[in-house]
């Protein structure tokens, strides 16, 4: 590692947070295996004074789909789950069969696969107030958000089965929207395995790879280690975030009963690094092998159609990058707004945690945060600069 390589990263991780433009943050960087940098700066809890460390759990929102996306890899090597299968055929009662134009229902003409749902050409989004299937949506995610704590909590399939019941935003496979297809992943999961989401992933990723800090809530005993979050609310300021958001619990006191797929798991930061490790490794860690090189190989190397790849940088700015089974990978010859590597791949997440991978150096990078309402935060961006410019790490 150059020798001001750590120096840069800890001056703009405590800038960042001086700014309040996060609390606390961790990142973890390992090259050819071996751990190459760690830095854990701030807090995990302002108010108390709690200090951000290598143990803090975090809720990975969004970084729960690469989790999901392996899921269904497994399933598909083990010739359970077909791609190409009509969700509808392994969900009965998910429909999906309409959506509007200038106000008039009209009739899919193909039915949305689970094809669709890996690569989010689906046309279900996270709901929007411009249009009659984004309100859909939204109305229906207040709905479910309202009963969670209740008798009357909604079900991982039954999120499923009722997000079927409203309109898509687009045909299948004619565009690309960003949303929760994840979710709806889960449920298919369930279906095609005949265990309830967690315990799948519990059985087949969680205990394999020694994550033991990875589920859909955080036990009595585990409570302390759960980072608080914050939301920045102007130049300097930020207040503390203790909302449920998308039908998952901020608390994350109690196993749910909707597991979700996009966005319903905690982590920490040396746990989530093992599983990106088993990524980077051809689908093994540690000499244990989840999934097959093959798999991973096309896990990680789709693209979408010039058409869903337009629509997907009016909703991200992402150029440089295409998206494929829950993933962002890099294509060739375009810039991103940060340094990039060719066929580098990974995700992000609402509260601003992230991961990447950069195959041909062997390289592993995972940031964890919760900074409400983020994703890939300036912070993410300077950070890859400085380390993708250290001639010791590429």
């Amino acid at each position: 590692m150059k020798q001001d390589t750590g120096q840069k990263i800890r001056e703009l991780m405590d800038e960042a947070i001086f700014r309040q433009e996060t609390a606390g943050a961790a990142l973890l960087v390992i090259k050819d295996g071996e751990e190459f940098l760690f830095e854990a700066r701030g807090y995990a809890d302002k108010e108390t004074k709690k200090p951000y460390g290598r143990d803090t759990i975090v809720r990975l929102f969004s970084m729960s789909k690469p989790i999901t996306s392996a899921a269904a890899m497994l399933l598909m090597e083990r010739g359970q789950l077909d791609p190409g299968t009509p969700v509808s055929e392994v969900l009965p009662g998910f429909l999906a069969d309409h959506l509007f134009r200038d106000g008039q229902r009209v009739s899919v003409d193909s039915p949305v696969t689970i094809y669709h749902l890996l690569n989010m050409t689906a046309g279900i989004s996270y709901g929007n107030m411009e249009t009659e299937a984004g309100r859909a949506i939204l109305s229906y995610l207040a709905g479910c958000q309202a009963k969670m704590h209740g008798p009357d909590a909604v079900s991982t399939h039954d999120f499923a089965i009722g997000l079927g019941q409203l309109p898509l935003a687009y045909m299948p496979d004619t565009s690309w929207s960003y949303g929760l297809c994840a979710d709806i992943m889960g449920a298919v999961i369930e279906a095609v395995s005949g265990m309830s989401f967690g315990d799948l992933l519990q059985k087949n990723i969680f205990d394999p790879l020694g994550m033991t800090d990875t589920g859909f809530y955080v036990p009595a005993e585990k409570q302390p280690r759960l980072a608080s979050a914050y939301l920045t609310t102007g130049p300097g300021k930020s207040r503390p975030f203790t909302s449920d958001h998308l039908a998952v619990s901020y608390r994350m006191t109690e196993k749910p009963a909707f597991e979700s797929g996009g966005a319903g798991l905690v982590s920490t930061i040396d746990d989530y690094a093992r599983f990106a490790q088993m990524l980077l490794n051809g689908g093994q860690m540690n000499g244990v092998r989840i999934l097959h090189p093959r798999t991973v190989a096309y896990m990680t190397g789709g693209k979408l159609t010039a058409p869903q790849q337009v629509a997907m940088r009016e909703h991200f700015g992402l150029e440089g990058f295409t998206y494929a089974n829950f993933l962002r990978i890099k294509e060739p010859e375009i810039n991103y707004c940060s340094l990039s590597r060719p066929g580098e791949y990974g995700w992000d997440g609402w509260m601003g945690c992230y991961f990447a991978n950069f195959p041909k150096e062997k390289i592993t990078m995972v940031l964890t945060q919760q900074k409400a309402e983020s994703g890939t935060t300036p912070l993410t961006r300077k950070i890859r600069n400085v380390l993708l410019t250290d001639d010791e790490l590429i």
